[in-house]
């Protein structure tokens, strides 16, 4: 196709750039707001068009070289050619824009960004047969490094030769805050064992809350625990132990910071609520404000972990979906002063939302990994009676578009 000048505007969520040729929006990855290039479309749509970058006529003052030697090529970063300041401003601007489509009304300037390193960040991997998939291809980089990966991670990518990493779908985790059995930090990384063995299965009914009793404070039966699959950090003051094959946080610093601000922000009380509560990592930290803590958690196998985190603290799990325990279990227990929801990605469910909002909570901190999901149920809540006090952005992935957020919500006076 014929060669085109475009000015770009924005940085847009996804991470590339939008400007316009003719009216007509064009998408510009790998490029920099204010910038002057030459491209090419790659791909014609009835309302927008795709391009890449031929030459930069004219470069933002925030470009830099990317030092990656896989940048591009790697489908991880596509940020990595701007100044770590510039990037996390402009990821600020993809959240308030998401926020602003939502008619969730929050001033620019007012967004506070929770932030750590810019390079030395990553902890939680997984190698396809030794390597890291290619940009939308199925070939396996054999990488030796890589930029965002913590000490531990390159050291091991650095030490252990391509062939000799293991074959499959390999889940690892290392970090200078992960700590061996003995209690000293752990220098190569926790590879996950290939075996799964499931220990017992439960059958969950939904007609009863009864039905999901399993002992004395643990409303789920979970799976036994893999000691060989087993991680522990050291977050703050907390040890906190889960399993290397399920979900984690990746970024160890700006989750370190996260978890205290949400204990700095929790007011103290009675009764907290974790909504899909994983291994209570936050539950943790929440119990240090309240007299009891409740957790919500689907996946039985985190909770198991999550045993572990809590003891010592006053509190129940439920193994289920949130959308079982609004049905069958949240009118048996006591009204939550405060609520903590980390959702997945799809946010939160209609009747766990439904609840959040009948359930009169004076204080609700609303965590997501999704911009657009998180909005659209911010939304809601506040249509229904409550206000947002805080919004965070959580740069956990530097060079990256990806984008997590932390609002704190405070019911309005009657």
């Amino acid at each position: 196709m014929e060669l085109e000048n475009i000015i770009t505007d924005k940085i847009v969520f996804g991470g590339n750039c939008i400007g316009k040729i003719h009216g007509k929006n064009v998408f510009v990855p790998y490029a920099v707001p204010s910038e002057e290039l030459e491209i090419r479309i790659t791909e014609q749509k009835n309302d927008y068009d795709n391009a890449e970058i031929v030459n930069i006529l004219k470069a933002s003052e925030h470009r830099v070289k990317p030092e990656c030697a896989y940048y591009g090529i790697c489908g991880g970063c596509n940020m990595m050619h701007i100044d770590s300041e510039a990037q996390t401003e402009y990821r600020k601007e993809m959240l308030y824009e998401m926020l602003t489509k939502n008619g969730v009304e929050y001033p620019l300037e007012n967004i506070k960004a929770v932030t750590g390193p810019s390079t030395g960040y990553r902890s939680r991997f997984q190698l396809t047969d030794g390597g890291l998939s290619e940009k939308r291809k199925n070939t396996i980089i054999p990488i030796t490094e890589c930029l965002c990966a913590e000490k531990p991670v390159n050291k091991y990518l650095a030490e252990t030769p391509f062939d000799q990493r293991p074959d499959g779908r390999i889940h690892f985790f290392g970090s200078e805050k992960a700590l061996n059995q003995d209690g000293t930090p752990a220098e190569m990384p926790f590879i996950s064992q290939k075996k799964e063995e499931k220990v017992q299965k439960i059958i969950q009914s939904k007609k009863s809350s009864k039905k999901y009793k399993f002992k004395e404070n643990r409303y789920f039966a979970g799976t036994a625990a893999s000691p060989e699959n087993e991680v522990t950090v050291q977050i703050s003051d907390k040890k906190l132990t889960f399993d290397v094959r399920g979900f984690f946080q990746s970024n160890m610093f700006v989750f370190e910071k996260t978890c205290n601000l949400i204990r700095e922000k929790l007011t103290p009380c009675d009764n907290i609520l974790d909504m899909y509560s994983g291994c209570g990592s936050l539950s943790a930290f929440a119990a240090d404000k309240a007299g009891k803590v409740t957790l919500v958690e689907h996946n039985r196998d985190a909770l198991v972990f999550a045993e572990r985190n809590m003891a010592g603290t006053n509190h129940t799990s439920f193994g289920m979906s949130g959308e079982n325990w609004v049905k069958n279990c949240s009118a048996t227990c006591p009204h939550f002063d405060a609520i903590v929801i980390d959702p997945p990605r799809s946010g939160m469910e209609k009747p766990v939302l439904d609840y959040l909002i009948k359930s009169n909570a004076l204080q609700i901190i609303s965590m997501s990994c999704d911009p657009a999901t998180h909005a659209r149920d911010l939304a809601k809540l506040i249509r229904n009676g409550y206000e947002i006090k805080d919004v965070y952005l959580l740069d956990f992935y530097p060079n990256t578009s990806h984008i997590e957020s932390l609002v704190e919500l405070r019911k309005k006076p009657d």
